[in-house]
């Protein structure tokens, strides 16, 4: 496996040797960190603001832009959860 490149690892093989060096400081690099210079920018449809402001006061929220960053970031930590959730009972099933 030393001669093995890395795209030729499983997910499985990749996954058992981060664990094993999880607490191997020198099997580690330097963090890097990364700052994104402009946030990202989307559009909506006319209808779908119009909808989403409306949310946005029933919810009390004085800033619809805010209430909808809110709105995404609670979307995507739901979508992750459940994207490990089916990663590991996909694993349970096939006996990894």
């Amino acid at each position: 496996m030393a001669n093995m490149k890395k795209s030729e690892l499983t997910d499985k093989e990749m996954d058992e040797r981060v664990i094993a060096q999880a607490d191997d400081e020198s099997a580690w690099e330097e963090s890097i960190f990364v700052k994104r210079e402009e946030p990202a920018h989307f559009s909506l449809s006319p209808e779908i603001a119009t909808r989403a402001a409306f949310l946005a006061r029933l919810h009390k929220a004085t800033n619809v832009e805010k209430w909808l960053q809110k709105i995404i970031e609670e979307r995507v930590d739901f979508e992750e959860a459940a994207f490990v959730g089916v990663k590991q009972a996909m694993a349970v099933e096939n006996g990894d």
